[in-house]
Order: structure tokens, then C-alpha cells, then sequence
């Protein structure tokens, strides 16, 4: 009786293992056969999943613009508006706003500012274009024709335009993104007085991507200092004329000017003539400075306004650009030093 209880008991271990291992071997065989079958393996799949990662990477690469590449430019002088396909729109504004003289990295730089520029002014077109996109003056950029520009230039005329045509050639359709949108204003100018300004401090808007920033070996730029006298008898005339509430004199001329706040570039934010506080730039347009980075003295009947750098200050300094492409650098860190937090993109119609 205790050997049948035995060999029962070895039955039933032996129906036990060979039950387990049947499970064990369904677990392995069965996954494997479906993934044989499949008609597409893991490794596969994953490709197909990168294919389509990369697919997104490229869709953001770029930014689209209603419309086609035609710039509508309203010509000031005779009036009119006239059609130039983008890229040719670029060329003479690069060849209108920046010396040509200048490194290419340079005027790489000043190209995809002024595309940038351009594309901007599709939505919101410049209100003196009488129906154009943009307008030939300082007000939108400077537009020249190249039958003009060639001409301006004389004998230099064709090496010039083929070293701008070779700038914008090399950055067509390349526009300056912020958190993935068009940048809107992409503000350059001539000369800083080594740092750029704040956008805030300037235009009272505080726009993330026009920050100031350093902006080193200036001192070469032609226009990195100048002086404006001033006959202190007119300039207290004009004063009081333009600020009725100033009431200053010839006679206390010293205590009646003061500034009040200069920015972090150095710019004067604000001014005060007699009762009257003024902004810094909104005086510097009146009186045609160079700049807001000014000092003033008095010396006899003069009244001295000395300033460094030139132009608004905000945005990409040409002249710094073109001393960091000399210095090697290309137009990406170019743009990207001027331009806090950008990408550049490629621009696309639809």
C-alpha cells in the first residue's frame, strides 16, 4: 500500500513538470511565430516611428507667408508701386543699407535681416506704401534700383553687385524665427556705442529677442563719435517752441537741462528741459542727433551735444557685424548674438 501511495505520488509530479513545461514552451514558441508573421518587425517599426519624427523636424524647419514671393514697392519719388520678386527685393535693399565694402558674412547677415524685414510687412503693410507692401525710404528699408546702384557705384559697380548677389544667393529664402514664429522686427542699424539697446528703453515696447547685448570694436566705425553745436540763443528758442511747458533761459541754461535716466547700453531714456521731461530718443529725432548716447556742455555762446554711435541702437549694429565677420565668426552667430533667443528658418508661400 505505501509503494502504490509512492508511485501515485511520482505520477503526479511527472503529469505536474510535463503540464509546466508545456505552458513554458507556448509563452516562448506562440510570441515568436506572430512576430514572424508580422509584416512589420520591431525594428522596422522603429524606423518608421524615426521617419516620422524626422517628418516633424522638417515641418518646423520652415514658416509660410500667405500670397507669392512678389514685393509690391512703392517707388517715393515718382509715385508709383512697382512688383520685384523677393530675392531681387533683397539684393538692392543689402546694396542700399550696408557697404558693400563690408565682409560677406556681413552682408550675409543684412540680408536675412532685410528678407525678414519684408516678410513681416506682408501682414502688416507700411502706411506711407499707398497700397504697397513696403516703401523705398529709411521709413520701411532703403530700396534702390540696380540700374541706380550700379551706377552710384561707378567702376566698382559690377564686382559690388556680384558680392551682394552672392550674399543673398547664399541665404535665399532665410528669415529669422522667434519661439517658432516670423520675427516681426528685426531692427538694425549703423554704429552702437558698444552695446546695443534694449527695445524697451528705445521704442517702449519689450520685445524678447531685441535685448541689449555687447558689441565690441566699434571704435573703427566712422560714425562712432560726432558732435552737434548748437547757438545756445536758437537752441533755447527751438526748445521753448517745441516743449511749450519747458520756459528755460539763456541765463540758466546749465540748471535747466538735466538727464534724468540712461539705459543699460548708456542711451539717455529721459531728459528734462526747463518743466518738461523728455524722452531721450523722441529729443534726439527733434534735434537731429546721432544717437541717445550723448553728453552735453556749454561753452560760451554753444551749447555741445557729444555722441557715441549711430542710429537707433537697437537690433543688429552693422558695423559690429562686420567687425565679428572679420573677426571669423559667420552669420548665424552673427544674428543669433544680436538677436537673443532666434532660429533661422526657411520661408515658404502658400
Amino acid at each position: 500500500m505505501l509503494l502504490k501511495n509512492k508511485l501515485n505520488s511520482i505520477e503526479g509530479l511527472v503529469s505536474l513538470i510535463f503540464f509546466s513545461a508545456l505552458v513554458l514552451i507556448s509563452m516562448i514558441v506562440i510570441p515568436m511565430l506572430v512576430i514572424k508573421s508580422s509584416p512589420v518587425s520591431a525594428l522596422e517599426e522603429k524606423q518608421v516611428d524615426n521617419t516620422n519624427v524626422n517628418n516633424k523636424v522638417e515641418e518646423v524647419n520652415f514658416v509660410t507667408l500667405a500670397g507669392n514671393d512678389v514685393i509690391k514697392v512703392h517707388l517715393t519719388k515718382e509715385d508709383k508701386i512697382i512688383e520685384v520678386p523677393l530675392e531681387e527685393y533683397v539684393k538692392s535693399v543689402v546694396s542700399g543699407e550696408m557697404p558693400a565694402s563690408f565682409e560677406l558674412e556681413a552682408l550675409k547677415s543684412q540680408a536675412i535681416a532685410a528678407r525678414t524685414y519684408v516678410a513681416a510687412k506682408r501682414a502688416r503693410p507700411c502706411n506711407e506704401a499707398k497700397g504697397g507692401d513696403v516703401c523705398d525710404t529709411t521709413h520701411c528699408q532703403v530700396y534702390i534700383t540696380k540700374e541706380s546702384r550700379l551706377e552710384k557705384w561707378g567702376d566698382k559697380g559690377n564686382e559690388y553687385w556680384a558680392k551682394v548677389s552672392e550674399a543673398v544667393d547664399a541665404t535665399k529664402g532665410m528669415v529669422l524665427t522667434y519661439d517658432n514664429e516670423l520675427v516681426q522686427y528685426p531692427q538694425f542699424f549703423s554704429t552702437s556705442s558698444g552695446m546695443t539697446e534694449n527695445a524697451v528703453d528705445v521704442f517702449s515696447s519689450n520685445v524678447p529677442y531685441l535685448v541689449s547685448t555687447e558689441s565690441k570694436g566699434e571704435e573703427i566705425a566712422p560714425k562712432f563719435t560726432s558732435e552737434f553745436p548748437f547757438d545756445i540763443s536758437k537752441f533755447v528758442s527751438d526748445i521753448n517752441s517745441k516743449y511749450k511747458d519747458a520756459k528755460i533761459s539763456e541765463g540758466s541754461l546749465q540748471n535747466d537741462i538735466e538727464i534724468l535716466s540712461r539705459s543699460e547700453a548708456g542711451g539717455v531714456k529721459e531728459i528734462r528741459f526747463g518743466g518738461v521731461k523728455v524722452k531721450g530718443s523722441d529729443f534726439r529725432l527733434a534735434f537731429g542727433l546721432s544717437s541717445t548716447n550723448f553728453q552735453f556742455s556749454i561753452s560760451g555762446n554753444q551749447i555741445i551735444f557729444n555722441c557715441k554711435g549711430y542710429g537707433h541702437g537697437v537690433g543688429m549694429s552693422q558695423w559690429g557685424a562686420n567687425v565679428m565677420a572679420r573677426d571669423g565668426k559667420g552669420y548665424e552667430e552673427i544674428l543669433k548674438h544680436y538677436y537673443t533667443g532666434i532660429e533661422l528658418k526657411e520661408l515658404k508661400f502658400n
